[in-house]
């Protein structure tokens, strides 16, 4: 039987390039588990250099930023990109930018992670992420309005989280000390009633994993690559 044909995909990465192998790898792994023998990934790659982006978030100019992340998925399309995706949770904050400049369907983060908690049959979730994602209405509404109850740390966890994302594991940096707040965090939250944590920065599932959650733990990159994966298969 002739395998079933491949669309192909075009990835904006490089926000951090830590997580954009990992988006490579779960891709590969799940086109493997579905297609067997020798298939892998039809994938194109744009991966962006991450320290001008850094610095444009600081300073709030996501006017620049939306034209910078077109442009990338403009070039993707132009590669031959049939649809893309934005392999950072922050960046879906000028997803909208993106879509509109390229004309070709995007898979939201959001929408994929609201999706598998849905499946769970969750609903007071906890968000842990940038400053941006956990504060900010580009992520969590979409969230609140698949029907979920989302919650945040306190402001004093945000700003930690925040810092350990950037200043750590974005430059390959896996401290215990880092991995013990982030647990601690989570357990303040599931004591106040939450069922499910949300990891909604694509590089904190390379800190932690379910083994360090009392709850169950949304991983946004395994799910957002699990997406990626139907939709090369034109199953999303």
């Amino acid at each position: 039987m002739t395998a079933k044909k491949q669309r192909t995909l075009g990835i904006i990465g490089g926000m951090s390039w830590e997580s954009t192998q990992s988006y490579y790898r779960l891709i590969n792994e799940g086109i493997k588990a579905e297609l067997g023998n020798l298939h892998s990934a039809d994938l194109l790659i744009h991966s962006v250099d991450f320290a001008p982006i850094g610095e444009l978030q600081a300073q709030g100019a996501w006017t620049e930023m939306g034209s910078m992340l077109a442009n990338s998925g403009e070039r993707l399309k132009a590669a031959g990109a049939q649809g893309l995706l934005i392999a950072t949770n922050t960046m879906h904050k000028i997803a909208d930018e993106v879509q509109a400049a390229t004309e070709l369907p995007l898979i939201h983060i959001a929408d994929a992670t609201a999706d598998a908690i849905q499946q769970q049959g969750l609903t007071n979730i906890a968000l842990l992420g940038t400053q941006f994602t956990m504060t900010e209405d580009f992520y969590k509404q979409r969230l609140l309005d698949a029907g979920l109850q989302v919650q945040v740390p306190e402001a004093k966890d945000r700003a930690e989280l925040h810092r350990i994302i950037y200043e750590e594991l974005c430059q390959g940096k896996l401290l215990d000390s880092s991995r013990q707040y982030y647990t601690q965090v989570i357990e303040e939250l599931a004591n106040k009633g939450v069922e499910g944590v949300i990891l909604g920065c694509t590089e904190i599932g390379l800190l932690i994993n379910q083994a360090d959650s009392p709850i169950t733990v949304f991983d946004t990159t395994a799910i957002h690559a699990a997406a990626a994966v139907d939709f090369l298969l034109d199953e999303y």
